[in-house]
Formats: C-alpha cells, sequence, structure tokens
C-alpha cells in the first residue's frame, strides 16, 4: 500500500519541506519534469481562517524542489464560481511566494480546455492541468456544506472552467468529482490541516490541528481525512465511488502511516458537529453551486447566532430555474420564488439581511 506521512506543528513551510524529505519526493519525479502545484484558493480569504492553504505550503515545495534541482515549476488554481483568482492568491500571498522564487502562476479560470472521457460523461478539463508532469496536489483538510468535508479529490475541481464547475453541481457533485480524481491523478497530496475549518469550506471558525500530511493516493488520502474528522466513508460518497473507477485505494494499515514527530498541544480532532446538517433543516438545495450554497449556510449560522428565525421553507439550486414557489429563494437561479435573495451568488451578508427583515 501508498505510505502517509505525517507531521505535526505550525511552521507551514519548514512541515512541508520535513514531508518531503521523508518520503525522497526528488526520486518520484523525472528529470526535467514539468511540476505543477494546485493549492486551494476557493475564495480570498486568508488561510488563518482555515478556507486556503497556507502559503508557506507553496514556499516549502518550491524550496525543496528547488533545491533538488527542479526548474520547471507552476502554480496553478482557480477560485470558485463568482470570487476572482488574482484577487485570491494576493488575499494569500502567494504573488509575494511566487515572486520570491522566480515561479508564476496561472489562473485556470483563462486556461484552454480539453474535452476528455471519464466513467461518468465528457469532461472539460484545463490544458495546464491535463498537461503537467508532476501535478501537486496541495488541499486543506476542511468541512463541507455539501459534501461533509473537502481534500484531495475534490480540490481536483479547481482544475475545471466554471461552467463545468456548475455543470458538477447539476450531476449531485459526487460522481463528478469521483470521475475527475479517476482521469486527473495528483502524483503527490500534501495536506494542510494546521488549522482547517471543520464545518465550513469558506472558512471562518478555524479548529487549530497542527499537522500536515503528504501521499501519493489521493484515495487513500481522503479515507484518512474522513478517519481524522470522525467521518464514515459512507458519509462522502465520492471516495468510495473514485475507489471503484481507479483513482486510488481507500485502504489504510497501521504500517502505512509514517508519523514524523510527536503530537503537539491542540492536534485532536473535535467529533464531527453535526452543524450544517442541522442550519439546512428547512432547506431545499437542489444542484446548488457551492459558492451559493455556503453564503446560505453562513448566513443561517450568523443568524442562529443572533437567536433570528428563518423561513420554513427556503430553495436554492439550478434545477430551480423558471420554477414559480411559494418560498425564499436564494440565488439569481431562483428567482421565481415569492421572495428572493438574487445574487450569483448573493452574500451572506445578504441573505442575513433578508431574515432580519422578515423577523
Amino acid at each position: 500500500m501508498a505510505k502517509l506521512y505525517e507531521i505535526y506543528g505550525t511552521d507551514a513551510h519548514s512541515m512541508t519541506v520535513s514531508l518531503m524529505q521523508a518520503a525522497r519526493v526528488s526520486k518520484m519525479i523525472p528529470p526535467g519534469a514539468s511540476i505543477a502545484l494546485k493549492p486551494n484558493l476557493v475564495l480570498s480569504g486568508a488561510p488563518d481562517t482555515g478556507a486556503t492553504t497556507h502559503p508557506g505550503v507553496l514556499s516549502g515545495c518550491i524550496a525543496y524542489l528547488q533545491s533538488e534541482g527542479f526548474a520547471d515549476i507552476c502554480v496553478m488554481e482557480s477560485s470558485w464560481v463568482g470570487d476572482s483568482t488574482d484577487r485570491a492568491m494576493k488575499v494569500c500571498g502567494y504573488d509575494k511566494v511566487c515572486e520570491n522564487y522566480g515561479v508564476p502562476f496561472y489562473d485556470l479560470k483563462k486556461d484552454q480546455t480539453r474535452r476528455v472521457q471519464t466513467a461518468l460523461r465528457p469532461m472539460e478539463i484545463t490544458c495546464r492541468s491535463l498537461d503537467a508532469d508532476f501535478l501537486i496536489d496541495l488541499p486543506v483538510l476542511k468541512g463541507h456544506c455539501q459534501t461533509a468535508m473537502t481534500c484531495a479529490l475534490k480540490n481536483l475541481k479547481g482544475c475545471l472552467p466554471d461552467r463545468e464547475k456548475r455543470r458538477f453541481h447539476s450531476d449531485g457533485l459526487m460522481e463528478p468529482i469521483a470521475a475527475l480524481g479517476a482521469v486527473l491523478k495528483p502524483a503527490l497530496v500534501i495536506v494542510d490541516s494546521i488549522c482547517g475549518d471543520l464545518n465550513f469550506e469558506e472558512g471562518g471558525n478555524p479548529v487549530h490541528t497542527n499537522r500536515m500530511l503528504l501521499g501519493t493516493d489521493p484515495v487513500q488520502m481522503d479515507a484518512y481525512g474522513c478517519r481524522l474528522m470522525g467521518l464514515r466513508l459512507e458519509d462522502v460518497p465520492y471516495i468510495q465511488l473514485a475507489e471503484r473507477w481507479g483513482a486510488g485505494s481507500t485502504e489504510i494499515g497501521a504500517e502505512d502511516v509514517v508519523t514524523l514527530n510527536e503530537p503537539t498541544e491542540g492536534a485532536e480532532y473535535p467529533a464531527a458537529s453535526g452543524l450544517v446538517k442541522r442550519l439546512t433543516r428547512g432547506v431545499q438545495a437542489e444542484s446548488a453551486c457551492s459558492a451559493c450554497y455556503a453564503a446560505l449556510v453562513r448566513a443561517l449560522y450568523l443568524a442562529q447566532q443572533e437567536g433570528l428565525r428563518v423561513p420554513d421553507k427556503i430553495v436554492i439550486g439550478q434545477k430551480w430555474r423558471g420554477k414559480q414557489l411559494s418560498a425564499l429563494g436564494v440565488g439569481n437561479c431562483c428567482s421565481g420564488a415569492s421572495d428572493c435573495v438574487k445574487g450569483c451568488p448573493p452574500t451572506p451578508d445578504a441573505i442575513l439581511n433578508c431574515f432580519r427583515d422578515r423577523a
């Protein structure tokens, strides 16, 4: 089985270098290979919010690779629908990392695409992602309001154009994530689990678990992430689907985990809270995009903090487009609802103000 390497601490740069040295990553990479680093820049949020990959992970990767003689290195990513990749990379400090190390950053929203056949259907995937000789996946281990958790496999969704991301949601997310993972296999996965938000993909409630992980199998890595977060594989259906379609293996033996140092204070993961499920009891979501759904969940959370009563029926998602509904609609797709918070996506504040106005 593939090995998983685990390290504890808070210095993302030095932890990344130590992981890559322990795994002898340089021996995995063909001489002269083009290397692409794919972090998580889902939105314009600082890493300490628990949403995005720490810049030290990038700098540690690049420093290690350059010290081993590799020169053809780039960073590439696209933020979720509705946010700017360029703004996000500056908020996260990636512009300074790339400048310091002389490495280009590519916004995949602007990249060409190719149609690739998958186990589910043909998909449009960005050319830079497909053409990299050695793809390094740099996700954050964190919660997600639609898929329970996100890590190695789901982070590959940033390698798609926005139109394909929207289609992922209309297809229900689970199957397309699994199918993508089977055709766009990263050669290496380095996980930032220093302070991921274990409930919300967009961050805001970071949990300081102070660790990082390295492996070569994204399915195995996601299965281990589930274990750390107290989730069952059945709670995250795309993981076993990805295994079935050849993306990797969920098997993890005790001998497969190599721990490089001793745990530090705050390194334990709390039990799964079930918070999102409770908040969204009255929500009818049909093919909702992540940015829109996350905004709603954040607004519901803030409304709970304020003690506001929220509508009994809320609709959200692409499949409500053009339908007349007696409900509160969230997002432009639900403009046929009797009341609607418009936007693509609407902001959490706009949704929260709607709740306040109804109180």
